[in-house]
């Protein structure tokens, strides 16, 4: 049996699924864990293939996504570092239903099935935490949901722009706030239930309004109390 790597320990360490763990329960998960070198663009995994365990992102960036039969692709996440999926598959024993691919170089840990099982079967406390961190991921899929039902496109552009902003911007209220949009547009603009080209018109909307400025993938929030009064 190969030795863990302490990073890879460490890392599984960090992430909320296995917080609380011992040390020697992580070096069993550990062991069970192989790194997923991927190149940017290319495929994980592919819709239908089966799901033997799940991956966390230690670098880099996915797109789980799906393409319908008419040949539109729709995004249902992005994921970034400290970010996981694959979990709910894993314990229903489920074929993937959305293709991943990676949006940047990335590295992943793939945690499998057969080590978890073990876990959960010598201390159910680790079925406790991860049916907890299952359930943040249900909340956020119904608040997908509700955004997409009862927000307008204005709405859900001004939300994804104030996700990262805390409720007053540090220093002066008025103070421009600068981010980076984590996607092209138009994968962003699929995540959000828009069209590209509908993506495109809010955000000049909103750039002729002076509330934001687009400098290609770099946006700068100016007004942020003015976008958050369009949310309420």
């Amino acid at each position: 049996m190969r030795a863990p790597s302490i990073k890879t320990r460490t890392f599984l360490g960090n992430l909320p699924i296995f917080q609380g763990m011992t040390g020697a329960e992580l070096d069993r998960i550990a062991e069970g864990t192989a790194e997923v070198r991927v190149a940017k663009g290319q495929t994980i995994f592919q819709r239908g293939d089966p799901c033997v365990g799940f991956h966390a992102v230690v670098y880099g960036q996915v797109k789980l996504a799906f393409v319908s039969p008419q040949g539109t692709e729709k995004v249902i996440d992005i994921l970034g570092p400290g970010q996981t999926f694959g979990e709910a598959l894993m314990f229903s024993d489920r074929a993937y239903v959305v293709y991943g691919q990676a949006l940047a170089d990335s590295l992943l840990l793939h945690v499998s099935k057969a080590v978890i099982d073990a876990e959960i079967s010598g201390d159910p406390k680790l079925a406790r935490v991860m049916l907890a961190s299952l359930s943040r991921r249900l909340i956020g899929l119904i608040q997908d949901v509700e955004a997409y039902s009862l927000r307008s496109g204005m709405q859900r552009v001004i939300g994804y722009l104030l996700r990262d902003l805390d409720e007053r911007t540090p220093g002066d209220p008025e103070e421009p706030v600068r981010i980076t949009l984590d996607a092209n547009k138009g994968i962003i603009a699929s995540r959000l239930n828009l069209t590209p080209e509908h993506f495109s018109r809010i955000l000049g909307e909103l750039s002729h309004e002076q509330a934001i400025s687009v400098k290609g993938a770099e946006i700068t929030i100016l007004d942020a109390a003015r976008l958050r009064a369009q949310l309420s």
